[in-house]
């Protein structure tokens, strides 16, 4: 394979078509609808406590209940996607992300609003395996930094507008149209998918000028592969690369998870801030992680492999280079000052923010053919798992100590087992060989 084709030399001009950054908005937008549906229950979370008598630890089981089925049904929706498609699946889970937002709303107390989120775990585990699996069919390699960051950093961003569309809601409304909201919101993204998506070959309005710049450029090829489902899973766990790769990018979902669930509870708990300050000063840390997305993530990483830098030293080196910024946490158990601990945590989610394209983009850039949904599920499980664990972990410190400074000192501690799996385990960035049929 021309190497130098794929990252930018030599490669094909850019056609005047631009159906793909249709397709990579469309998929963006979906993300963001889909974290509306996840952080809603942190902003209602204070509501939630009172009405229903909850503790800290009752909280942090709510908080991870999303993620136990969310991350249980990784692998499962990887192997189910390399084998459905892209238009399937993601017509599926979008439906089903405005039904379990409606049950949420609906429900009675803890076992209802546990079962409603466990409910839409398993209605979201296809979201960011389907965005991931077609922006490698959608996308070449010089443009899959910038296309990933598009769907990556609508996951920070919703926390920019949607934490606070969600607490006038629930301030005003009540905590059951927090929810509401997300359910309408959730639907109409379901039409939107259902006329608006189709993989490349079987899109009518991609002209034959912008699929030959897809695919010459080094998109993931269409198809299943030969091997069988359960194969293809055995031979990619047995890969050292998919490890470093599932590895690193837990430790980053634990740090993740950790700021998505609890940080309008830590303002509203450590700086003693009502339940719309703690929304506004939450949104600091979340725009400059989606500047940072964007920019680092998403705009530098294609400008530098463009220009004929080595593609796995660039994306290594953002890579490790945000998550060693995200060790700001550790910052935040320093002071009681509410501005210095938005400055830090600004710090810490900008630099892992920086990284999460990188990790997004890898199972398209190392999977073999038909594979990428698989990879993409093995990563997503353990990033996930983390999401289940940390709520958990935190809630209890919290409940324990009355304060969040251990438990930010953990995610640091995670973040650098992170960076040493990235480092010694992932190797350079290309594609994991096809398993060889006897």
């Amino acid at each position: 394979m021309n190497t130098t084709t794929l990252t930018g030399a030599s490669a094909p001009a850019r056609p005047a078509g631009g159906r793909r950054w249709r397709i990579g908005g469309l998929l963006g937008i979906g993300v963001l609808v889909n974290y509306f549906d996840r952080i809603n229950l942190s902003v209602a979370a204070p509501q939630i406590q009172q009405e229903f008598g909850l503790d800290a630890s009752d909280l942090g089981l709510l908080f991870s209940g999303f993620f136990w089925t969310y991350a249980l049904l990784q692998i499962p929706t990887g192997v189910v996607l390399d084998r459905f498609g892209v238009t399937r699946i993601g017509r599926i889970g979008a439906f089903l992300w405005g039904v379990a937002s409606t049950l949420t709303a609906l429900a009675g107390g803890l076992g209802g609003i546990l079962a409603a989120r466990a409910i839409l775990g398993v209605a979201e585990a296809p979201g960011f395996p389907v965005s991931s699996k077609a922006t490698g069919y959608w996308f070449p390699r010089r443009e899959r930094a910038m296309a990933t960051a598009l769907f990556d950093a609508a996951a920070k961003f919703s926390n920019v507008i949607g934490v606070p569309l969600i607490a006038l809601a629930v301030v005003h409304l009540g905590w059951r149209w927090g929810f509401g909201i997300t359910a309408v919101l959730s639907f109409a993204y379901f039409v939107a998918f259902y006329l608006i998506y189709r993989d490349p070959s079987a899109d009518p309005k991609l002209t034959r000028e912008e699929r030959d710049y897809i695919v010459n450029g080094g998109a993931t090829p269409e198809g299943v592969s030969a091997e069988s489902a359960v194969g293809m899973l055995g031979y990619l766990l047995r890969q050292k690369k998919v490890w470093g790769l599932t590895i690193g990018f837990a430790a980053y979902g634990y740090t993740f998870y950790l700021f998505l669930t609890w940080l309008p509870g830590y303002l509203v708990q450590t700086m003693h801030m009502s339940i719309l300050k703690s929304a506004g000063y939450a949104a600091i840390p979340w725009m400059c992680a989606t500047v940072a997305d964007l920019i680092v993530g998403g705009w530098l990483i294609d400008h530098l492999i463009a220009r004929g830098h080595d593609e796995t030293r660039v994306r290594k080196g953002v890579l490790l280079g945000g998550m060693a910024c995200g060790l700001a946490v550790f910052g935040a158990t320093t002071t009681t000052d509410p501005t210095i601990a938005i400055v830090w945590i600004s710090i810490a989610l900008s630099g892992l923010a920086a990284a999460a394209p990188v990790g997004w983009s890898l199972p398209s850039l190392i999977a073999p053919k038909g594979g990428t949904g698989t990879v993409g599920g093995i990563m997503n499980f353990a990033n996930n798992l983390m999401g289940g664990v940390a709520p958990i972990v935190t809630g209890y410190i919290v409940g324990s100590t009355n304060s969040f400074a251990n438990a930010f000192l953990v995610a640091g501690i995670v973040l650098l087992i992170g960076m040493a799996a990235f480092t010694f385990l992932l190797g350079r960035i290309e594609a994991v060989p096809e398993p060889v049929r006897e």
